[in-house]
């Protein structure tokens, strides 16, 4: 980095020690950052890289910085990873690929692994000024059950997350997002399965017209949150997405004070 550069990184470093955001704060944005230091935008990301591979910052989406949360247990040193030999594919076709991985975990003997690959997900939870999030009821034949599910589906080739996230909200909904922020990335089934989950929360929203996708949409409704621990403990919320979601917004309304569930 340039004398200018590091410069910029040496101010935001100081104002990330100095404790000048609180964990788990939103991070300033680009736009303001380069208004305010009077560095462009392609330096400043260097910048921001630098910090986000220093576990200063945490990414959350295109171009969104969050400051890291508070967290007291250390990160185990001196645990060795599970070596990879090889894979080969068993079944593969658009919607699910089926492999053999051979591994060798830490003094044990390698072996065949298998390995399901999904598509990498998007799923949206949407608030609105009333403490409801937006919700589909809907039949999924592989558990044959009906359940409340949040808006969701695959990321396409060369598509942000982000973008994926509002389109289906639009599309199984009818909806439309005022604001979206990613939250968290997961893997619903890190031991076999491979597929990236990104999870979204919208607030607001205006009603665009009736869902355009049939086969997905379901019946719509902004249910309450203070009814979530109670269709959870009924089994009615389908899928770790929602779950995921769910439970997030109302572990940090809890840690923000905010009372959702009565």
């Amino acid at each position: 980095m340039g004398p200018k550069t590091t410069k910029v990184y040496e101010t935001l470093q100081g104002r990330l020690v100095a404790g000048a955001y609180s964990p788990g704060e939103k991070f300033p944005s680009e736009r303001a950052l380069v208004e305010e230091l009077g560095i462009g935008r392609t330096a400043l990301r260097q910048v921001l890289a630098r910090l986000v591979t220093e576990g200063a910052l945490e990414v959350r989406g295109r171009s969104s910085y969050r400051v890291p949360g508070a967290v007291i247990v250390r990160r185990p040193e001196g645990v060795e990873a599970w070596r990879i030999h090889g894979e080969r594919d068993l079944y593969d076709n658009r919607w699910v690929k089926l492999q053999l991985w051979e591994v060798e975990p830490p003094g044990i003997e390698p072996f065949e692994h298998h390995v399901v690959k999904l598509h990498h997900v998007a799923v949206t939870a949407v608030l609105d000024d009333q403490d409801r999030v937006l919700m589909m009821w809907r039949y999924r034949f592989v558990p044959q059950q009906f359940g409340w599910e949040l808006p969701g589906g695959i990321v396409d080739a060369g598509e942000e997350a982000a973008d994926t996230a509002l389109r289906e909200v639009v599309e199984e909904t009818g909806w439309r997002p005022k604001t979206l922020e990613h939250v968290v990335s997961y893997q619903p089934m890190v031991g076999m399965v491979d597929s990236p989950h990104e999870i979204f929360v919208g607030h607001g929203a205006e009603r665009v017209g009736e869902p355009t996708d049939l086969e997905e949409a379901g019946h719509i409704e902004w249910v309450p949150l203070s009814d979530i621990p109670g269709l959870m403990a009924r089994g009615e919320l389908m899928g770790s997405g929602t779950l995921v979601a769910l439970l997030h917004i109302l572990a940090t309304r809890r840690t923000q004070g905010v009372t959702a569930v009565s």
